[in-house]
Formats: structure tokens, sequence, C-alpha cells
């Protein structure tokens, strides 16, 4: 049968629900209204201009610019993926927070090794990180977690994140017994709660380009003791 607009081809709606691919005029538009407030950077540091590029993203994304996807392996080798929160970035690599029992806890204690991937869809860039991960010290780790809210810190005692909750309740009573428990007092750092950083071997640097002809460098680093070689892939 020919495709027309009431007979669509195999796989496309009249209403698609996946965009259609841009047209000439839609990326002649987006090259105007994206134009760079930083430059290509022929730089040999990685982490300076991952710094840059969050600056910008923090002026321009709306929602969470510190926003990344965390990968990990299980026990398995499964890759599992989710959305976590970047604390602090500097040259020892990007840290995060977590309960050391949830899913990602358990595998970055048995598989120390995770992929991190930032997504700035106001700027048509991303970042990709890959490489080993430490814990933090317990001194960064109550440092951080004395800034948080204190709703925050009750929720971390309370919560056995990614096991099982039977029912609302259950997690509703938890928070009420913790509230009870500490009172009016400061809240401690749990055990079970501190953070790791991810130290990077590649970082990749992604900005869109007309036609998908973008523009992708990379660096890398044998070890955390090598400098890094900087280099150019095909989109």
């Amino acid at each position: 049968m020919t495709a027309s607009p009431d007979h669509p081809p195999a796989g496309l709606t009249a209403d698609p629900l996946v965009p259609a691919t841009p047209t000439a005029d839609d990326y002649a538009a987006d090259a105007v209204a994206a134009r760079d407030e930083v430059p290509a950077s022929e730089t040999d540091d990685p982490l300076a201009l991952f710094a840059a590029w969050m600056a910008l993203a923090r002026r321009h994304e709306p929602n969470d610019p510190n926003a990344m996807a965390l990968a990990t392996v299980d026990a398995d080798g499964l890759p599992d993926v989710r959305m976590v929160l970047l604390k602090d970035a500097d040259a020892g690599g990007f840290v995060f927070y977590t309960n050391l029992q949830s899913a990602k806890g358990r595998d970055l204690t048995a598989a120390p090794r995770a992929a991190l991937c930032f997504h700035w869809k106001s700027l048509r860039r991303q970042i990709r990180v890959r490489g080993p991960v430490e814990a933090v010290s317990p001194a960064e780790a109550d440092a951080y977690f004395a800034t948080r809210a204190r709703d925050s810190q009750i929720g971390a005692w309370a919560s056995d994140q990614s096991r099982p909750l039977d029912a609302p309740q259950a997690l509703e009573r938890r928070i009420a017994e913790t509230v009870l428990r500490f009172g009016v007092g400061p809240v401690p750092r749990p055990p079970h709660w501190s953070g790791f950083r991810v130290r990077p071997l590649s970082m990749e640097f992604w900005r869109d380009r007309p036609f998908r002809l973008h523009e992708r460098v990379v660096f890398t680093r044998a070890t955390l003791c090598h400098p890094w070689t900087a280099g150019r892939l095909f989109p």
C-alpha cells in the first residue's frame, strides 16, 4: 500500500510519539539560537572545560543543571543507570552521595567503576565521563550531610533505599519514629550514608551541530597519574 496521510508508512502514525527529523530550516534556526558563549576549546585540562560548561548550564538549564546519569554494573554484570545529583567537582573527580545499601551503593562497593553522562538540553551539549570510583572520606560525608535540609537528613535514616516497601504507611511510620528519636537536636550522618567520587580516565565533550555533524572532543589518560591526551571523533 502506498503511504498517504491516511495510511502512513509502517511504524509511523499521523501524530507520532517521536519527533520528526529536523529540517534544514530547523537546523538554521537552532544555529542562530544556540550561539556559543564558551568557544570551542583546545585546552589540555578537561576538568577546567567541564567547569566552564557547568557554569554555562547553571545560567541556562531550567532544572537541575548538576543532574547526571550514573551507570554501574551489578553482581551479574548487568548494567543499570539512574539520575543523581553532582555535589562536588574538582581535580579529584565528581562526587555524589547516596545510601550505601542502595542498589548503586552495592554495585559500586562490589565493582568500583562507573560512567556518568551530563546532558543539557537547553545548551545541546553533553559530557560523558568514565573511570574508577572511590569512597569519599568520613569528614567529607559529615560536612556535606550537615548542609542538607533536616527533612532530608531524617529521610536518610528512615528510608531503606532500593529495598521493597510494603505500604506507604511503613515509610511514614519510619519518618515519624526518626523525628521522635532525634527530637530538636542535630541529626548525625547515618553510618550507611556516604558518598562516592568518580575519578575520570576519559571525558568526552559533545556539542550539537547541524545535520548531525556534531563536535566530539575526547580526553583520555592511561592512569590517574598520567597527563591528559586530547583528540577528536567522527560524529
